[in-house]
């Protein structure tokens, strides 16, 4: 299929598509391509050029430029493609003449000194029912894995009032559902006057965004929800019950060799909270599999972290040895026991998933519509295919009771609704699990 002009292609985490979004607005009518690039994994890098290959292939005589994670960390390895025309850090990509044809052809910054973050943001999400808004980037741990904070820089976090005005600007232009991003969205506010949190940034939202019908959050660092962000995930309506916590591992050496700053029992307990306080709470999480050192006794500890935290949105990552991170001098776990592990972890995770889905057959959902008319997601994030009910009049009384009409009636029968229409919020009466979804009948 040809790409259309101009065209975005976000790989990996949600702060990306918030980003291509406002590329999208920068690059206005021209003819380019980006590739808004991911480094999480040595796989997402791989994607990134299998990416770029595949649309120079498609659009050979589009202007091609790579941007993002990937090209942030290793600028000089994507510029050496021959398919690339411009390399754009990940700071620059969000300035308007960053993209000016006077621009050099790599323009890459020390991401380590950047001390703003989101200085453009998109007028509208055009093309999504659901929006994002990024709020923080960049990370101030340094997790023994993790290559991110090469890519994205020091934490810094967006101003209240511009977030506020940002969703406000969505919801008037249509949007029932708003999520807010960050590379570490829990760590919001230090850098800010008055250290706000995040809890403090939804408060805020939900009492001057009135019209916001549903509020959602990325990826949370567990240690760091406190009693007021517990409140506002537990209690306020507005804010969707369902969580993705950034768990990990589920062994406490292996999180200690991490370097991450919780341990089993706490996640546990956090988990055992949400549930206690807000029983139908989605609780997803991120987990690595075959992480350095890891023997099969600690990886059974964190393919257990699966059934005793109740994860029914599970993102499984095979570690993959990322350069210049502590992880990648340690002793390695061979790479197809890692495969392996990565693939038991995907299976507990996907049995989780499906008698969690069969959970909610007979349920009624509530449906932001995504796809013109049939498919979309519910408050816990379970995603949902519905058909409209029949019309009334497609049922006729027989001697016998209610029967079909015939084909010639029904194409002659009026038609009651034109279906409810992308961003709409609706009612689903779930009927069935198919494929790893919900299928059910407007209400």
């Amino acid at each position: 299929m040809a790409l259309s002009s101009p065209h975005v292609i976000n790989l990996g985490c949600r702060l990306n598509l918030a980003e291509g979004e406002t590329i999208r607005t920068l690059l206005a009518d021209r003819d380019t391509i980006v590739v808004n690039s991911c480094a999480v994994t040595n796989e997402a890098v791989k994607q990134t050029r299998q990416a770029i290959r595949r649309a120079r292939r498609e659009r050979p005589d589009a202007e091609l430029v790579v941007t993002g994670c990937a090209a942030q960390i290793d600028p000089a390895a994507f510029a050496a493609m021959p398919e690339v025309d411009r390399v754009i850090g990940n700071a620059e990509k969000l300035r308007a003449e960053a993209w000016e044809a006077y621009a050099p052809p790599v323009l890459v910054q020390d991401i380590m000194a950047v001390r703003e973050t989101a200085p453009h943001l998109a007028a509208s999400f055009s093309t999504h029912a659901r929006a994002f808004v990024e709020v923080q980037n960049g990370c101030d741990h340094r997790c023994t894995f993790c290559a991110i904070p090469f890519g994205r820089g020091n934490s810094r976090s967006v101003p209240a009032g511009a977030v506020v005005d940002r969703v406000a600007q969505l919801v008037d232009a249509g949007h029932a559902e708003v999520v807010l991003t960050g590379v570490d969205l829990t760590s919001y506010g230090p850098d800010l006057p008055g250290a706000p949190t995040l809890g403090q940034l939804v408060e805020r939202i939900l009492r001057h965004v009135s019209g916001l019908r549903r509020l959602r959050l990325s990826s949370l660092d567990g240690i760091e929800v406190d009693d007021r962000l517990f409140a506002l995930l537990t209690q306020e309506p507005r804010v969707m019950p369902h969580v993705h916590l950034s768990f990990q591992a589920g062994d406490d050496m292996v999180l200690k060799r991490m370097k991450r700053r919780h341990s089993r029992a706490q996640s546990l307990a956090l988990v055992e909270r949400l549930k206690a306080a807000r029983p139908g709470i989605a609780i997803g999480a991120d987990l690595i599999a075959g992480f350095p050192t890891e023997t099969e006794a600690m990886f059974a500890n964190t393919l257990a972290l699966i059934d005793d935290c109740d994860i029914v949105h599970a993102h499984i990552f095979p570690y993959s040895p990322r350069a210049g991170t502590p992880a990648a001098r340690m002793p390695q776990t061979e790479p197809e026991v890692v495969k392996a592990r990565a693939t038991r972890l995907r299976t507990a995770a996907e049995r989780r998933r499906t008698e969690w889905l069969q959970s909610l057959v007979g349920s009624t959902q509530q449906v932001l519509v995504e796809r013109p008319g049939d498919r979309g997601h519910a408050p816990n994030f379970a995603e949902v295919r519905f058909a409209p009910p029949p019309p009334p009049c497609a049922l006729s009384l027989s001697k016998g009771g209610f029967s079909s009409l015939d084909a010639g009636e029904r194409d002659n029968a009026p038609s009651t609704s034109a279906g409810p229409r992308v961003g709409d919020v609706v009612k689903v009466r779930i009927d069935k699990v198919q494929d790893g979804k919900l299928i059910g009948t407007t209400a």
